[in-house]
């Protein structure tokens, strides 16, 4: 692994899509599909209306699974942090209250992350189990630069210059500014706390948003959130060895027929008809060039790496459509790693089918996608390659990857070819405070076991109001999805605590504000 292509692809945990070749590393995985499952048990009905802050109304009837009121917020400042502009653009958002009272309610707030918020509203079933509960009016706010919050519109993209204002301060500047919108503009929300709720980068927008703003949210509940994927924070291998855990505990010898695969593919791609042959092996859509064989690898190992993420214990389909624990179904076709290198990649396409084809749709496997197209390769390739700096490595020993060394120079001069600017790898620790962060109270960081950015995560407590949760049966934010059937106890664990920590928040608030009058 050693192209630009991985170090996105990692980078982009917050999201999988179109092209490997554009991939980021922090994923907010999936497509905006209703659920297929039937032992899921969503919170609310279907039906939502569509409308607009400046009251132009769209038709209502499409099917989701959320009953939200959409509107488009005009006032964020497409500059927060200077004086000489005074450009606005539409911020859009989801409401639902249908749960919400205004004696002694909440306000739960997704801080969006790198895709279409409506996406991550249909993905996060967690605030909808729990808005009755909590008395909560549900607020979904939608990244700016992704999903239909562009402020420069279709020439989003197109200036380099634009794309200066996509920073995570601005989008909390973003958030802060809607949250006193809907406080000014909802007669019964003034009074009332907001917590702050996210997953992956909209786990680290959470977390980020209760140090910067603690007097707009009450709390955070930072979910997935690799806080810690910085610098040298955490080793740049980390990542890596956790997926490889994940396939070496799913099934026998399953971790060493991934390793020995690399050199098969490298074996057989040496000759035309050995391309030829891996081609239709992988039954893909496209035939390979000598070219291709790098690219190819990268799109292997990125379906790894996304097996890792979504290792649910229910059938699912945030990614792609998947059987309950997915990596235990690939691993049984990974049993054997002394074999011929023909028959170990005839065993590995098994296993990329079960990722690609579990529908058994699919005619042919295309290496240039691997997910979602919901979520935003653009914006995040820009993010990857300015603030969002994370180290990833691997040895080949201690995971199941060719080797490749953390090459900050390798991915500054990539980005400075695609956009014009240099990587800042430092600046999130200036920003955000790296591991000192003591002194910020009432956050919640959940972590699953299973997942690959647990390694960048708070797993221990560093306060009493720190807290560290911990899923050991859990992949990339278990915890915010909907309940189902087939939850392990770790979950539902992790679920009651985390209402309990928001329970308290609210009560505490509540508390002040009535010895203040």
């Amino acid at each position: 692994m050693g192209r630009r292509a991985l170090l996105l692809l990692l980078l982009s945990f917050l999201a999988p899509w179109a092209t490997i070749a554009l991939r980021p590393a922090l994923r907010a995985l999936g497509s905006l599909h209703l659920p297929t499952n039937p032992t899921s048990l969503p919170a609310v009905a279907k039906n939502y209306s569509v409308l607009y802050f400046q009251q132009k109304a769209l038709a209502a009837g499409q099917l989701h699974i959320c009953i939200i009121q959409l509107n488009h917020y005009k006032t964020p400042l497409v500059d927060h942090f200077g004086f000489n502009t005074v450009k606005t653009f539409n911020q859009r958002y989801l409401v639902a209250d249908k749960y919400w009272k205004k004696n002694g309610g909440s306000i739960l707030f997704y801080t969006g992350n790198e895709g279409d918020i409506i996406w991550f509203c249909n993905n996060t079933g967690f605030m909808w189990d729990v808005a009755e509960e909590l008395k909560a009016m549900l607020v979904f706010a939608e990244h700016r630069y992704y999903g239909e919050s562009l402020p420069f519109g279709d020439n989003s993209f197109k200036d380099s210059r634009h794309l200066n204002f996509l920073t995570s301060e601005q989008a909390l500047a973003d958030f802060a500014e809607l949250i006193k919108h809907l406080k000014r503009t909802i007669p019964g929300a003034e009074n009332q706390p907001v917590i702050a709720i996210g997953g992956s980068y909209g786990g680290m927008l959470a977390a980020w948003f209760r140090m910067k703003y603690p007097h707009m949210v009450v709390g955070a509940l930072a979910a997935s959130a690799p806080i810690w994927q910085f610098e040298d924070l955490v080793p740049c291998g980390v990542f890596m060895k956790i997926v490889t855990t994940d396939f070496r505990k799913s099934g026998p010898h399953c971790s060493e027929s991934i390793r020995r695969s690399w050199e098969a593919i490298n074996r057989l791609s040496n000759t035309g008809s050995g391309l030829q042959w891996l081609t239709g092996a992988l039954h893909l859509c496209s035939p390979l060039t000598s070219q291709d064989i790098q690219h190819l690898k990268d799109w292997i190992s990125e379906t790894w790496v996304n097996l890792a993420m979504v290792d649910y214990p229910y059938a699912s389909n945030f990614l792609q459509p998947l059987p309950a624990w997915p990596i235990k179904v690939v691993c049984q076709y990974l049993k054997n790693p002394n074999v011929s290198d023909s028959l170990l990649l005839q065993n590995i396409f098994q296993a990329l089918n079960v990722y690609y084809n579990y529908s058994g749709q699919v005619k042919c496997l295309n290496i240039s996608e691997t997910a979602t197209s919901s979520l935003g390769t653009l914006g995040w390739s820009y993010q990857a390659c300015t603030e969002v700096v994370m180290p990833f490595c691997t040895n080949g020993v201690d995971d199941m990857f060719e080797p490749h060394s953390w090459n900050l120079k390798e991915l500054s001069d990539d980005c400075f070819q695609q956009w014009g600017v240099r990587p800042r790898p430092s600046w999130i620790t200036t920003m955000y405070g790296g591991k000192n962060i003591s002194s910020h109270t009432n956050i919640v960081f959940s972590n699953g076991e299973l997942d690959p950015w647990s390694g960048g995560g708070v797993t221990k407590d560093i306060t009493d109001t720190l807290v560290a949760v911990t899923i050991s049966e859990g992949a990339h934010h278990l915890d915010l999805r909907t309940k189902n059937a087939l939850d392990p106890t770790s979950v539902l664990l992790a679920r009651s605590l985390e209402v309990r920590h928001m329970k308290n928040w609210i009560r505490d608030f509540y508390d002040s504000a009535g010895k203040q009058h």
